[in-house]
Parts: structure tokens; sequence; C-alpha cells
């Protein structure tokens, strides 16, 4: 993963500015997003990121957190505008939610339409009829709407 960080960085940046969308978040001063998270996954343990191409074109990652711990969590999941539609999250989705049995959990914001039916869609093929959808507060942000989290087991 040490490897990708430079890509991985430009991503996030998309990632971040497509949930601007969403959140309302602005970048800063330098016309950054905040990228706190994915630094974390260069550095916390338990760690991992995925990155999906098409073709030879990178095309989308996942950050996965928790893998040093009984519940992985999908802490980021992104795929540029360009890939959308074609099954590449999927396959990203799969991949990932494969490539570590056990419990994981998907947080995602109910306004963010399209990731919801996506999530919804990704846990019915990994669980069929074995996931549950629960909203949680966030933490720190009592004036945020609570975030929906999948829950699903994959064998």
């Amino acid at each position: 993963m040490a490897a990708d960080r430079a890509l991985l960085d430009r991503l996030w940046q998309l990632f971040r500015h497509d949930l601007s969308d969403v959140d309302g978040t602005l970048p800063d001063a330098a016309g950054r997003f905040r990228d706190e998270r994915l630094h974390a996954a260069f550095t916390d343990p338990g760690w991992r990121g995925h990155v999906v191409e098409r073709g030879r074109r990178p095309a989308g990652f996942a950050l996965v957190r928790g893998l040093d711990g009984p519940v992985r969590v999908l802490s980021a999941f992104f795929v540029a505008r360009g890939a959308r539609r074609e099954g590449v999250g999927r396959h990203l989705a799969a991949r990932v939610l494969a490539s570590t049995p056990g419990t994981w959990e998907v947080p995602f914001q109910d306004a963010n339409l399209p990731a919801a039916a996506f999530w919804r869609r990704v846990a019915e093929e990994a669980a069929p009829g074995a996931w549950a959808l629960e909203h949680r507060p966030v933490p720190g942000r009592p004036d945020l709407p609570p975030d929906a989290w999948i829950v699903l087991d994959v064998a």
C-alpha cells in the first residue's frame, strides 16, 4: 500500500470532493480536503488500502480498518465518475469483503442516495437476507443526522 500513497492521496481528494455534495464541506485555504483517515491508513496497524483499475488506469479505492480486531469497517470507498455504473464498484466491494471473512460494517449517509442504494445491493449479494441496517449518531456531532451502517457477516 505504501507504493500507492501518492495515488491514494490524489484519489482521496476526488472522493472528498464528491462527498462535499452530501456533507457541505469545503477544502482548506490550500485547496485540500481533510485527509486524516487517509493518513491513518498508512500509519495505524489494522488498516489496508485497495486500489481498483479499469484497464491500466486507477478507477477507485477502498480503505478498510479493523483488520486487527473482530469487526472490519469499510472506512472509505470511491469509484471515479468515469468508471461508475460499469460494475467497477461492485467488483471492488466484493473483492474487499471477500479478502477478510468475518463481521463487516459499512457506513454511509442516507442523503447520499446512490451510495445508499449501492450498499444495500452489495450487502444483499454478499449476505443474502442476512444483513442489517442501523443508524448511529456521528460521534461529537449532534448537529448531523445519524450515519447509516450496514452490518453483515462474510464467510
